[in-house]
């Protein structure tokens, strides 16, 4: 109710497996998790989540929690773990930094697949000359150590900077330190 008359919706699950039968990569909110449910424990939960390669925030949120279990949940990932009775502010103020941090999260996510999808267009010639380019290497030192042309390396050059949207080579470096390259 707390969260349905602040704007959320809010979806209850009966259990850990009902809400593993729909839970995918693609769904978006932050779960509110007890310690003690039917079947499948919070911290099992949470870990299953993980193995499944689910990751959404979870705010712990039980009666009966334990400073030792606190400290594994925020070690696995959960975003906090609060204890029963909680002031209704202080966890609709958690759900809203959960959700925030999750589209921060994908924001990201989209960002690299973008970048890793323009790198992987690059030939192997290519990413190697990039590759000396980003280290500092000018095109004339590339061509001696490639064995190839001074004419050659910088189409190659231009061909990186069309493939990976990039207009300089600081933004190009920028953007390789952060992927890792197949």
């Amino acid at each position: 109710m707390l969260l349905d008359a602040a704007g959320y919706t809010a979806a209850p699950f009966a259990c850990a497996e009902e809400f593993l039968g729909v839970c995918s990569p693609d769904t978006e909110g932050c779960i509110i998790l007890d310690v003690n449910m039917p079947d499948m424990d919070g911290p099992t939960l949470q870990e299953e989540l993980s193995h499944r390669d689910l990751h959404l925030p979870i705010i712990f949120l039980t009666g009966q929690g334990t400073i030792p279990m606190t400290v594994r949940a925020l070690k696995a990932g959960a975003m906090d773990f609060l204890t029963k009775p909680v002031k209704g502010e202080i966890l609709l103020a958690r759900v809203k930094e959960a959700l925030q941090q999750l589209s921060e999260l994908r924001k990201r996510a989209k960002a690299t697949q973008s970048v890793n999808a323009r790198l992987a267009a690059l030939t192997e010639r290519e990413r190697e000359v990039m590759m000396l380019a980003v280290a500092g290497h000018t095109s004339k030192e590339i061509a001696r150590r490639l064995n190839i042309s001074y004419r050659t390396v910088e189409i190659h050059r231009a061909h990186v900077m069309q493939k990976t949207g990039t207009s300089n080579m600081l933004e190009l470096a920028r953007i390789t330190s952060k992927q890792t390259l197949s």
